[in-house]
């Protein structure tokens, strides 16, 4: 646990230890801001739907941006060698990556609820499904984080991590939408639709919170970092 502990507070600090955490929380905070606020005055509702409708496009970007360093950077600076030569397990690393990461993007998150005051302020707005929405992107964000982190373990180039990061996400968000499921036999279409992210993401918004929906994204972390601490292990082992 100790050792665990020690690579969390590593990983989060090293957040901060440069200008960009910084860059990235004020790009997150004040992108999604502009784009929910510059419409809000004008529908005259005090909803949240838009904002957390444009949300997973911008974790499309953001998030492979967080991740795309974790393991590219340990790799192409030679540190990972040292990490194996060290007394610590390729989970503890894994998970400590991963829950630093997680702990990053909270914050973020954490620091939009701005957002829900000023539309209280502004009118009486449906606390359920502000709720769902922060629900749902808590839960989504930890499954693109898993991904991004996986795809980062397999180059040591960060650009070309950030690009498969964002593809692959994007495929895996829009999987279970109508544009890929017209086209499909109808007994693959509920396969489908099961896997997409965004259609477990769109579920929790509406405030609708399913344990089918937690449990399908608690699967996609468990099975991206499952694969990341099997990738890493085999790298140790040669």
């Amino acid at each position: 646990m100790k050792r665990f502990a020690a690579i969390f507070k590593k990983e989060f600090k090293s957040y901060f230890l440069s200008p960009i955490a910084y860059v990235y929380l004020f790009v997150f905070i004040g992108l999604t801001n502009w784009l929910f606020f510059k419409t809000f005055f004008i529908s005259n509702q005090a909803s949240m739907r838009a904002y957390f409708g444009v949300l997973p496009i911008i974790f499309l970007f953001f998030i492979p941006a967080v991740t795309m360093r974790l393991w590219s950077e340990e790799k192409k600076s030679g540190t990972i060698e040292l990490l194996f030569t060290l007394p610590l397990q390729v989970v503890e690393v894994v998970l400590g990556k991963f829950l630093a990461a997680y702990a990053f993007l909270c914050i973020s998150l954490i620091f939009s609820f701005s957002v829900p005051i000023s539309v209280a302020m502004a009118g009486d707005p449906e606390w359920g499904p502000i709720i769902g929405g922060y629900a749902g992107a808590f839960f989504m964000g930890g499954a693109y984080l898993a991904i991004g982190i996986f795809i980062s373990n397999l180059t040591e180039n960060q650009i070309i991590a950030f690009i498969l990061g964002v593809v692959i996400t994007f495929g895996m968000y829009i999987l279970g939408s109508p544009i890929v499921t017209f086209s499909l036999p109808n007994f693959a279409v509920p396969v489908f639709t099961f896997l997409g992210l965004g259609n477990h993401y769109d579920s929790i918004s509406r405030g609708v919170i399913d344990s089918r929906d937690i449990i399908y994204y608690l699967s996609v972390m468990g099975v991206f970092v499952f694969l990341n601490i099997h990738f890493i292990e085999n790298r140790k082992w040669r």
